[in-house]
């Protein structure tokens, strides 16, 4: 009996899994099968299922944008911002795991709410320090509000994957002769390897799809691919076989990684989650 409740629990959970799945790509299958589709055929309803595809939408984005100018400056403010944000954030979280005090919990929560606080709230000083740093339309200048966007999510995730490690561990390797900087390099920072792989995947994600700064800072030479689907916004209407064609392009590249090293991120994410 208890198995046949086991069996029917487990084709239940399956089930909602498989149909959460579906609503969840179902926007992604929709745009992509519209960036095949005629900007007649985009917009007709009832919509249109059985059509014959056609590459006109691609073949007029790369005809009127610089597709890989956009995807150079997305990867190379992604890989910035995430490598400057585990530089700073690496020694914050060992330093708050390892030697508390008493502000440590408030100043968590402190960087956590930072989050709460809309983009917009501080678009003005933003731009205005922006603009007298001579750094409009930089790469540098996304890069640097990239990483104080992703900072306090970095500092938590990695605080929790080092506060799980033994505290002995330190007091064993300075026994030994090591020094703090080689305690956190050769020992602590092998052992939290999937953590801070899985904090690196997540930055870069968030810094892929970080739209709001990138519409606001920059014009042409450093626009990410965000930017890139919003230049095809017209006055005149929304494009949608067109603006489709863009956002599957744009999104193309961090899918593929997502899809590449899905099993770091889970295993990154769950570290020290069971013990």
């Amino acid at each position: 009996m208890s198995h046949s409740v086991a069996k029917q629990s487990h084709w239940i959970a399956g089930t909602i899994a498989w149909i959460s799945a579906l609503v969840m790509f179902f926007p992604i299958a929709w745009m992509t099968l519209a960036s095949f589709k005629t900007e007649v055929q985009a917009v007709q309803t009832p919509p249109l299922l059985f059509f014959v595809p056609t590459l006109e939408n691609y073949r007029a984005i790369f005809s009127e944008a610089n597709y890989l100018l956009f995807a150079g400056n997305s990867i190379a403010i992604s890989v910035g911002a995430t490598l400057l944000t585990l530089i700073i954030s690496v020694p914050a979280a060992f330093a708050m795991a390892f030697y508390p005090t008493p502000r440590t919990r408030g100043l968590l929560l402190w960087m956590l709410s930072t989050k709460m606080l809309p983009a917009v709230g501080v678009l003005v000083p933003i731009y205005l320090l922006v603009r007298d740093a001579g750094l409009l339309d930089s790469r540098t200048s996304l890069i640097v509000i990239n990483t104080m966007s992703n900072m306090p999510i970095a500092v938590w995730m990695l605080f929790t994957f080092f506060r799980d490690l033994p505290k002995d561990i330190i007091e064993a390797s300075r026994i030994d002769g090591a020094n703090l900087r080689q305690v956190l390099v050769h020992v602590l920072l092998p052992l939290v390897l999937p953590g801070i792989a899985s904090t690196g995947l997540l930055c870069i994600i968030l810094c892929w799809n970080e739209a709001f700064w990138s519409l606001n800072l920059t014009a042409h030479n450093a626009a990410p691919l965000t930017a890139f689907i919003a230049s095809f916004s017209a006055p005149q209407g929304l494009f949608w076989a067109k603006l489709s064609a863009a956002s599957v392009l744009a999104i193309a590249p961090i899918l593929i990684f997502g899809w590449i090293s899905q099993k770091q991120l889970v295993s990154g994410l769950t570290f020290g989650a069971v013990k």
